[in-house]
């Protein structure tokens, strides 16, 4: 069996960790395929007290302190692996514990960079010509990516990199499907995301500005972060919203807004959990304009796309709950066919394989 040490911001909390649905749907199926994996994880931000999932018996999780001193213990567990993925915005020392997981990993062993934020951190290596990372990709083996297409692979590789490889965003059917709608989330529009800096422009535009210019529709917002944002009478703030209730989040309303982050929407290719998610649910989902789309969703049919917030409220004039549903049901038949995390676990084993030799089993004598 293939041993796995899994370094990543938090697998059983999604509190101000947009990844974690990411993490759990892939490490369920590579669990699933064969795969012993151990993840990593620091108790930092609340998240465990924030928790929405217990520890799962397809993984074992270890939760270690803010500490470097725990850090530097859990880093020696790498030698243990036969493949050791550190993944990007851990959230706790994250070039300190890049560096020790990299040297304890023993000879042999497939050393893997998962970047959940590869424009961001691709802005950042043009930035700063001192970067850690520069360095540190010369001792890695591949780079696995969030999403973000040939761009991204093109730019890791002139920084150095092997190998890198998009895996993308996807459904785990297991966890998020249609469900019956539950008042408290009725509306015409639902977004749920958190407050960044790099995503608040953007909420501006396209979930603000449509309000705005709708008053007598409903509009529901969801995510930490936003409790002083001023907002119309029509918008309805409902802060962080556990995982355990995005079914019936995406199912509910008339439609669901994704936003991409500007870097995510400017180097496109890069479809949110959200996206999957609300498919998942059956939402009729309208997005934000990125190139790539079409590679998940077809436009008009399986998604809306609006370029600005004008071309959300529009969308929302003229979109009656009829058409709606149709526009979901395609939505989640089509990510059932193409983009669930079986098949992004398949592309990881693909790659696993092709460098980690499996290990020799001795004929009985």
């Amino acid at each position: 069996m293939t041993r796995i040490a899994f370094y990543g911001s938090s697998l059983l909390s999604s509190y101000w960790n947009g990844a974690a649905t990411y993490y759990r749907g892939l490490i369920r199926q590579l669990a699933r395929l064969g795969y012993e994996v151990t993840f990593y994880e620091p108790n930092v931000y609340e998240r465990q007290k924030h928790r929405d999932i217990c520890p799962p018996n397809w993984c074992k999780v270890v939760v270690y302190d803010g500490t470097k001193a725990a850090l530097k213990e859990v880093a020696a567990m790498a030698r243990e692996a036969d493949v050791v993925v550190k993944a990007s915005g851990v959230g706790f020392e994250d070039d300190a514990l890049m560096d020790h997981v990299l040297a304890a990993a023993r000879p042999g062993a497939l050393r893997i960079y998962w970047d959940v934020d590869a424009p961001a951190t691709l802005a950042e290596l043009r930035a700063d010509a001192d970067h850690p990372l520069y360095r540190q990709l010369k001792e890695v083996d591949v780079v696995l990516t969030y999403g973000g297409g040939k761009p991204v692979v093109q730019g890791y590789r002139a920084f150095g990199a092997r190998e890198c490889v998009p895996i993308y965003n996807a459904l785990d059917p297991e966890t998020h499907y249609p469900v019956r709608p539950e008042i408290r989330f009725r509306s015409d529009l639902a977004f749920l995301g958190n407050r960044l800096p790099d995503r608040e422009a953007r909420v501006d535009e396209f979930f603000f500005k449509p309000a705005s210019m709708l008053p007598n529709q409903t509009f529901l917002l969801g995510g930490s972060g936003w409790d002083d944002k001023p907002r119309g009478e029509n918008v309805r703030y409902m802060g962080h919203v556990s995982t355990r209730y995005h079914n019936a989040f995406n199912a509910t309303p008339k439609a669901v807004l994704n936003i991409n982050r500007a870097s995510m929407a400017e180097n496109g290719f890069s479809p949110a959990t959200r996206v999957f998610e609300a498919a998942g649910a059956g939402a009729c989902l309208i997005t934000d304009a990125w190139a790539g789309i079409e590679l998940f969703l077809k436009e008009g049919e399986e998604v809306l796309v609006a370029r600005d917030g004008q071309d959300v409220a529009e969308i929302l004039v003229r979109l009656d709950p009829v058409e709606a549903e149709a526009i979901g049901r395609r939505a989640r038949a089509r990510i059932l066919r193409d983009h669930t995390y079986t098949h992004r676990a398949a592309e990881v084993d693909r790659i696993i394989s092709r460098h980690v030799r499996p290990p020799r089993v001795e004929a009985a004598e």
